[in-house]
């Protein structure tokens, strides 16, 4: 029996879907935002009320997983519930919802999972390709050197920078400051834990995954509504990125949302999360970025279609 397969990424800001056949084509791709790392820095908890949101959408995930007939499935759950000292209540409930196996993944098979993703439709180039996945609570980044796979996973997104130094509402001189070295800190600690990374400076074609990156190619086309042809590998410059961080820094969350593009759930996070993307690029000063729509979900569906 051919098999379909479903894999359920539960993230720190949004929690997502995909459903694929035998042949890795995608039957359902669905994403909601459920800010489920909501207070999780602060008290080292997942709040009820964020665990009770991300809950519902299982539930109806549930549901069209059995109209799509799934018969393998995991869910992954990453730096939210990772970070949360209740993160097995949460991944007991979640197990016993979706009927699938239900588990934490560290930095690297995170990194491992979105690398596969993003890169499975990339063509080859004459530079290594270097993943940056901006998340809500963690930004990972991984490069394959010399067939070997270096990621690094920092204490890095836009939910946890948001939180903890830039603040919802428009940016000030202190609370820039304030992101600004947390950003530049946690991309110290990453070069210095995984020292191969400074190989690629200056040489690396740089794709993007996740809610911080797609939403910045539907900004920048200016997409009332999503449509995947016109953000999947797009191309996103360094002067795209720190335009819109700007401009969105100076306005309030209520503000924001009135630009084609802009995602419900992502209007008080999203400043934070162009930040980290301008910091990543300057750091391995790379000109541009790829946008991908495919990440970790499709690397989960990948190795759940292998025999």
């Amino acid at each position: 029996m051919a098999e379909t397969v479903a894999a359920f990424d539960c993230g720190s800001n949004s929690t997502r879907l995909l459903i694929a056949d035998a042949s890795n084509t995608t039957l359902v791709r669905e994403t909601n935002i459920t800010r489920l790392s909501e207070g999780v820095d602060a008290s080292g908890s997942l709040l009820v009320e964020a665990m009770e949101r991300t809950f519902d959408v299982l539930e109806r995930y549930r549901a069209a997983c059995d109209h799509a007939g799934v018969t393998k499935g995991l869910l992954v759950a990453t730096s939210a519930v990772r970070d949360a000292r209740n993160g097995s209540v949460f991944l007991e409930r979640a197990h016993d919802i979706v009927g699938f196996e239900a588990t934490v993944l560290e930095g690297d098979r995170e990194a491992a999972y979105s690398y596969a993703g993003a890169t499975a439709d990339l063509g080859e180039h004459s530079v290594p390709t270097m993943m940056v996945d901006v998340g809500g609570g963690s930004t990972e980044l991984a490069v394959k050197l010399d067939g070997n796979l270096v990621s690094h996973s920092m204490q890095l997104g836009c939910v946890r920078v948001t939180e903890r130094a830039l603040g919802r509402g428009v940016v000030t001189p202190s609370s820039d400051a304030a992101a600004r070295a947390m950003i530049e800190f946690e991309l110290d600690r990453a070069f210095d834990a995984a020292p191969a990374l400074g190989r690629v400076v200056s040489s690396v074609r740089l794709v993007g995954v996740a809610g911080t990156v797609a939403t910045l190619a539907q900004l920048d086309a200016g997409q009332v509504h999503y449509e995947r042809d016109v953000v999947h590998h797009r191309v996103l410059t360094q002067g795209t990125v720190r335009h819109w961080r700007d401009l969105l820094s100076r306005e309030t969350p209520e503000v924001r949302l009135t630009h084609p593009g802009m995602v419900h759930g992502r209007e008080d996070v999203m400043p934070a999360g162009l930040y980290v993307l301008d910091a990543v690029m300057a750091r391995f000063k790379v000109g541009e970025l790829l946008s991908s729509e495919n990440d970790i979900l499709d690397g989960i569906a990948i190795s759940l279609l292998q025999p």
